[in-house]
């Protein structure tokens, strides 16, 4: 492997916005109508998201050790190889770059477009979705500053509307007759299938709380600002996603939302009145564009580290003047639109999520290996509460994996097999490059 030295210039504040930026994208605006087809219950929708807050802070613990231990860029690409097998990590690098950027990416233009078509209806004929990825993805290989400067300030804004929209929501007069308390039917409800399967939902909307972990060999002070990019990331987000899911369950009728992307839009009508709820509906168009951005400014960079370490793709590692991964830019854009062509909302959701389950579940696992491998390594940081915080983690994710496969067998068996595949490739390009 030929590991390169890597730029630190990423501060805190950028490495936590694009932590927050990552997290909060379409997954909180669309979640919700997914979740209410099978579950009714206000007290166990929203302990859905507490839950799913929970096991994201567990997580951050996991790899905050893990990225001080083995400090670089690439996520799970680097410490799966390291750790378990290079096939491993090179097929975790293949789905964290792919599926679980790109995709998501994509899955936040169909859902801006979404909203900003609901809002301007004469629209509906023009690809936003499409064109608003191309302008992302030119930003990002022009500047790394004016990159970071969106994303900052986007994320700001975000927040800030994020409080706006809570705020006019719990001063309606207008109120659903929820209830906060749990009864009987919430502890069937909270260990049955179509519980983990809303975890499923709610893991992507989570999805983003390890971000900064795929760019800390770029991050300044990592020991100190890669663990606090996630874990205080993480925290802001859970208090967000909770308040944001309760003001949409007082304001808005389950009935109004079950199945539907557009919730913020929805709620948006019933809080505000028909012209309130188009505002909304651009609000949200306009916070969206702050998750695309993150989600693009990383996918690339753990490509362009996968092409460092391997021949067969080294035109991914090629970086222009202003050190940015060039190559790697225009393949995430040519995936990205080939997402948009042939994926619907509800599938690529499906596909990402279960995949990167699997990830996460192998890089947990990898944590233990380590620590019987290696007890004596200089660990920066170390998991509070180990071993029990990193095996709640562990058991939760394979809890909503057995469930997703019980669900959707198909897409599970497709996310399995990309696994596969990737790890196949890998030995493939092992086999040509010794012919070499």
């Amino acid at each position: 492997m030929n590991i390169k030295s890597e730029n630190k210039n990423i501060s805190f504040y950028t490495a936590a916005s694009l932590v927050i930026a990552a997290m909060v994208g379409t997954g909180v605006f669309t979640s919700l109508g997914y979740q209410l087809v099978n579950i009714q219950s206000t007290f166990s929708i929203l302990a859905l998201w507490v839950i799913g807050g929970v096991v994201a802070f567990f997580g951050a613990l996991i790899y905050s050790e893990l990225g001080l231990v083995l400090p670089r860029s690439g996520g799970e690409y680097h410490l799966l190889s390291k750790i378990i097998h290079p096939s491993i990590g090179f097929s975790a690098g293949i789905i964290s770059s792919i599926v679980a950027f790109s995709a998501p990416a994509v899955i936040c233009a169909m859902a801006c477009e979404s909203y900003i078509k609901a809002v301007f209806p004469t629209l509906e004929f023009y690809p936003i979705g499409a064109l608003v990825i191309i302008l992302f993805h030119v930003l990002h290989m022009k500047s790394v500053k004016y990159g970071a400067i969106f994303q900052n300030s986007s994320t700001a804004l975000k927040i800030f509307l994020f409080f706006v929209f809570c705020f006019f929501g719990i001063l309606t007069e207008n109120y659903q007759p929820i209830s906060l308390m749990p009864t009987k039917e919430d502890l069937s409800t909270i260990i049955s299938p179509n519980f983990a399967v809303g975890l499923v939902w709610v893991s992507y909307a989570y999805a983003g709380w390890s971000s900064s972990i795929y760019i800390s060999g770029e991050i300044k002070d990592p020991s100190k600002n890669l663990p606090k990019s996630m874990l205080y990331g993480t925290i802001v987000v859970t208090l967000l996603y909770v308040l944001l899911n309760f003001t949409f369950l007082l304001t808005t009728p389950m009935d109004a939302m079950r199945g539907k992307i557009e919730i913020g839009y929805i709620s948006g009508e019933y809080i505000f009145g028909d012209i309130g709820s188009k505002v909304m509906g651009v609000g949200i168009s306009i916070l969206l564009l702050s998750t695309m951005s993150s989600l693009i400014f990383i996918g690339p960079r753990v490509s362009q580290i996968i092409g460092e370490d391997h021949n067969l793709i080294k035109f991914l590692a090629k970086k222009n003047n202003n050190t940015i991964p060039i190559n790697a830019y225009w393949f995430h854009l040519i995936i990205s639109i080939f997402f948009i062509i042939t994926s619907s909302f509800e599938t690529v959701v499906l596909y990402s999520g279960i995949s990167m389950i699997i990830m996460t579940i192998l890089t947990s696992l990898s944590l233990f290996i380590l620590r019987l491998k290696k007890p004596n390594i200089n660990r920066p940081y170390k998991v509070w509460g180990f071993p029990y915080t990193p095996l709640i983690f562990l058991v939760v994710n394979i809890w909503i994996f057995f469930f997703s496969f019980l669900e959707f067998p198909l897409e599970s068996l497709i996310g399995i097999s990309i696994v596969f595949l990737s790890m196949v490739l890998y030995l493939v390009g092992i086999r040509l490059s010794h012919k070499k």
